[in-house]
């Protein structure tokens, strides 16, 4: 990327900064780090919605988007004299360089496997723990896939899938268990849930996108029920089960 290509983030920062002035937005004006949580959190998910839905003028807005909200944190940093955007830049950067010298140095590293043993010992020197990485503000589902990931790579995990599907198997077993008034089913349900994060990890998949994909799956395919519904005349909530399954299974087939 050229440096001319940088204006418009330049721009961009500039932008907020007048927008968090005196004589800026009043709204702007008023948000903290705390407030813009949400936003920051949405913005993500907006962005994994446009990658899975293979839109990339979505995509393209859905990241400006969410930029608008580091921008923004680094600008509320900048002015109580934390840090400020070029430090995050800086910063990153820096870690980037430091993580690959087999691109930015002498090192030799031919695979990829090689590549994330490094990355691991260089983290190691930044972590007090092994868990300290994995932010407890993540989607439980998604905690429960990182928290598998880091124990794994110590070797504290189930040799392959099977291994896995086995304590499925016998958590929806406790769970059964638990229901049947003979122990607490929302932690029994809280186990199942994690050894299905780790099966998904044993089988290569991220449970939080799988998630996400069976969750827009379900959205698409119950609106074209209701859709079905009002071409014959009907209301879902007049409908039997039994009538809503049968449009269920046709919308499925098709």
């Amino acid at each position: 990327m050229e440096n001319k290509d940088c204006r418009f983030f330049c721009r961009l920062v500039e932008i907020m900064e007048k927008l968090r002035s005196p004589g800026g937005c009043p709204w702007d004006r008023k948000q903290t780090e705390e407030s813009l949580l949400k936003y920051l959190l949405e913005e993500a998910y907006e962005v994994v919605d446009a990658v899975q839905e293979g839109d990339p003028e979505k995509l393209k807005e859905e990241l400006g988007d969410l930029l608008l909200q580091v921008v923004f944190l680094a600008q509320i940093a900048r002015e109580k004299g934390q840090f400020t955007i070029e430090d995050v830049a800086r910063g990153i950067g820096d870690k980037l360089i430091a993580r690959h010298p087999h691109v930015f140095g002498d090192k030799k590293l031919e695979s990829a496997e090689e590549v994330l043993q490094h990355w691991d010992s260089f983290k190691k020197k930044e972590k007090k723990n092994l868990l300290e990485g994995v932010p407890s503000s993540s989607p439980a589902l998604l905690e429960a896939y990182l928290i598998g990931e880091r124990v794994a790579r110590v070797g504290f995990d189930w040799e392959g899938p099977e291994g896995v599907f086995e304590k499925v198997q016998e958590e929806i077993g406790e769970l059964k268990e638990a229901v049947e008034g003979r122990g607490d089913v929302e932690e029994e349900l809280g186990d199942l849930l994690f050894a299905v994060a780790n099966l998904a990890r044993k089988l290569g998949v991220n449970p939080e996108l799988a998630l996400k994909k069976a969750n827009r799956k379900f959205r698409e395919r119950f609106g074209k029920i209701e859709r079905e519904a009002e071409n014959r005349g009907r209301s879902l909530r007049d409908m039997s089960l039994e009538e809503m399954d049968e449009i269920w299974e046709e919308v499925k087939d098709r």
